[in-house]
């Protein structure tokens, strides 16, 4: 009897590990089921695995990476990937200049990188007043990208006055300049405070750790998938991001 209970515990515990065994196995197939969906591959060189679908790969930078070889930057090429586009940090709330701005934003032109600039936005602060600190530092030139709010925190603000401050800052920012401005948030933050009011604005989104696109509702134009990316010029990390779509769309969201 005792010999039987022994087999019998021991055909148990085969069974579970035999589970265990296939439902890693069963995990395992499905992760590289999806990577190869989405063509991820990983590059050394840039430090990340990059969404090879996407054509269009670029970065974008504020102060934190410091003074920037971007010569270095537009050169570096590895097997057809590279650094088309830059979104560079230009202002913060009310006065507030980035300090490598002016640097950045001339740099990248002078290599002949597209660049674009963003501000980041205080809830806190009158979203007309943040809109003119943006145009005092920024002019947008021919071949630019759109302005971009980079809103990412309520900072206790109630929804509809962080709403009525953004829509203050985009129509703003629209009336100067002439062309539609971009938004850029994460997932989280865009469907918890900003969804519906401004579905009709182009989406920058910001989503991590996703295998063949950011997990939200609506359409985007840019997707910023790691915050951990290397590139020749650059001594931190930076941020990659991708355009949703080919060279003749990318051409078109440009500045006449």
């Amino acid at each position: 009897m005792a010999k039987k209970q022994k087999s019998k515990a021991w055909k148990f515990i085969l069974i579970l590990l035999i589970s265990s065994i296939s439902v890693m196995l069963a995990f395992l197939v499905y992760d590289w089921w999806l990577q190869r969906k989405a063509h991820f591959v990983s590059y050394s060189e840039f430090g990340i695995d990059i969404p090879v679908n996407y054509s269009i790969h670029g970065i974008d930078v504020s102060k934190y990476q410091n003074v920037i070889d971007w010569e270095s930057v537009k050169l570096m090429n590895v097997n057809q990937v590279q650094i088309s586009f830059a979104f560079i940090k230009a202002t913060e709330g009310l006065g507030n200049e980035d300090a490598f701005f002016q640097r950045n934003w001339k740099k990248t032109k002078s290599v002949g990188l597209v660049r674009g600039a963003y501000h980041f936005f205080l809830a806190t602060k009158s979203g007309k007043a943040q809109a003119e600190n943006f145009i005092n530092s920024v002019t947008l030139t021919s071949g630019d990208l759109p302005p971009v709010l980079d809103i990412e925190q309520t900072y206790g603000v109630p929804i509809d006055k962080l709403r009525e401050r953004t829509k203050e800052w985009l129509e703003t920012i629209q009336a100067y300049y002439g062309t539609q401005p971009i938004i850029y948030t994460n997932v989280d933050f865009y469907k918890k405070y900003l969804k519906d009011d401004f579905d009709n604005y182009p989406l920058w989104v910001a989503h991590y750790l996703e295998h063949d696109q950011p997990r939200i509702y609506r359409n985007w134009i840019f997707w910023q998938h790691s915050e951990a990316g290397r590139v020749n010029g650059i001594v931190t990390h930076v941020d990659f991001n991708v355009f949703n779509g080919d060279s003749l769309e990318f051409r078109k969201l440009l500045m006449n």
